[in-house]
């Protein structure tokens, strides 16, 4: 008799080499997705899946603790997704709809905080309720937390530490709980209230703290700035720093409030071709001076804004080396409530460079040292901003 996991396998496979449809939508806001009429039909290598039936038959009956049908189709799916990229990922049923709950551009956390423990010199899991994801793999209240995307904690305050466990909602973060263990890969789940924050500085200079980019993001920029606007206004200074993106239309937009010609941003895909994002002619802010301060945790969006006003030569850039992630990612939904999450299009900055792995470049490094204040160092930044020429 041929068992049942083979019998699966035939049948998925002969079902896989006649058709495959793909259904996609847009990851830029999850509460609107539909499904495409449009069906791409894929051809996959029979020898190639005779392959996958081998080495599954062989996990299937040797593998020290038995696998469900289920369980190893799901961690085939894993394996194949995430191979792609650190962005791409399938999704099971819950994590899909917790991440079509919001949109791309709002901020998220994990599901527990970090506080140091003095006596032990080192920073503890705390906060962690017993049902939460991060306790299902493992995690609990108490243990020590060595690195968060390689970034080691010892030498940190609490406002870095909060910042590396926040990032853009569904986007992953990995935790290293000793020198020599291996990394935990977590979702960020749990959504942050932001809000963009203004203050006026001692030399006249407007700083605008954006923690992610949402859809009213360029509205309220231009308020601020139109609320702040006198004759002593020297000059705004947006402060980018640990901001990891959001919508590319909210960075479009914002740009576009300085820009009056050229290209902000393009993109280049296999599946959908290359496109542009130009400026509309607008002479509002024309001559009010621009800053922008970034450091290696500004990604994706907070990228596309940065490099639109730098190679436009319409911003000084100061700060670190940004982070390097400029993918578009598309959701992709599957008929059993699952879906993928995968990368479809890389951003292009106005000169035509690409961001993924490359980040941008300020015109003036100046990174926050260890022993100095953070008020201290935005006036040093905003002098800087106002004695470039």
């Amino acid at each position: 008799m041929v068992p049942h996991w083979k019998r699966m396998l035939v049948a998925t496979t002969l079902m896989m080499c006649v058709n495959l449809p793909v259904w996609a939508a847009e990851d830029q806001d999850p509460l609107a997705l539909e499904e495409t009429t449009e069906q791409d039909y894929v051809e996959v290598p029979v020898e190639s899946i005779q392959q996958f039936v081998k080495i599954y038959g062989l996990v299937k009956a040797n593998y020290v603790t038995e696998k469900s049908d289920e369980a190893l189709f799901a961690q085939a799916i894993q394996g194949l997704v995430s191979g792609l990229d650190q962005y791409s990922r399938y999704l099971n049923a819950e994590d899909y709809r917790a991440l079509v709950q919001y949109t791309e551009g709002d901020l998220a956390s994990v599901d527990f905080n970090l506080r140091y423990d003095a006596q032990q010199h080192q920073w503890q899991i705390h906060n962690l309720r017993p049902d939460a994801d991060s306790a299902k793999q493992g995690l609990r209240n108490g243990i020590s937390v060595f690195k968060i995307d390689n970034q080691e904690l010892q030498k940190l305050n609490q406002d870095q530490v909060n910042a590396l466990l926040m990032g853009a909602v569904g986007s992953n973060i990995t935790l290293q709980l000793t020198a020599s263990a291996q990394p935990i890969r977590l979702v960020r789940n749990r959504k942050v209230e932001t809000d963009i924050q203004a203050q006026m500085l001692s030399n006249q200079v407007l700083l605008i703290k954006v923690k992610v980019f949402q859809q009213d993001t360029a509205n309220e920029i231009k308020e601020l700035i139109e609320q702040y606007s006198t004759p002593r206004l020297k000059a705004v200074l947006f402060d980018l720093r640990n901001n990891p993106g959001g919508l590319l239309s909210s960075a479009v937009e914002s740009a576009d409030l300085f820009l009056n010609q050229g290209v902000i941003v393009s993109t280049k895909s296999r599946a959908e071709g290359d496109q542009q994002f130009q400026a509309l002619p607008s002479f509002e802010f024309q001559n009010l001076k621009v800053g922008v301060l970034i450091n290696q945790r500004s990604a994706s969006a907070a990228e596309v804004f940065t490099a639109a006003l730098k190679d436009h030569g319409r911003a000084w850039v100061i700060g670190e080396k940004s982070y390097g992630k400029g993918v578009v990612q598309k959701l992709f939904p599957l008929s059993d409530g699952t879906a993928l999450q995968m990368t479809v299009s890389h951003y292009y900055t106005p000169q035509g460079k690409m961001i993924e792995g490359v980040g941008i470049e300020p015109n003036q490094r100046y990174a926050l040292q260890q022993d100095m204040k953070e008020d201290n160092y935005l006036d040093h930044v905003a002098e800087l901003l106002l004695s470039h020429k």
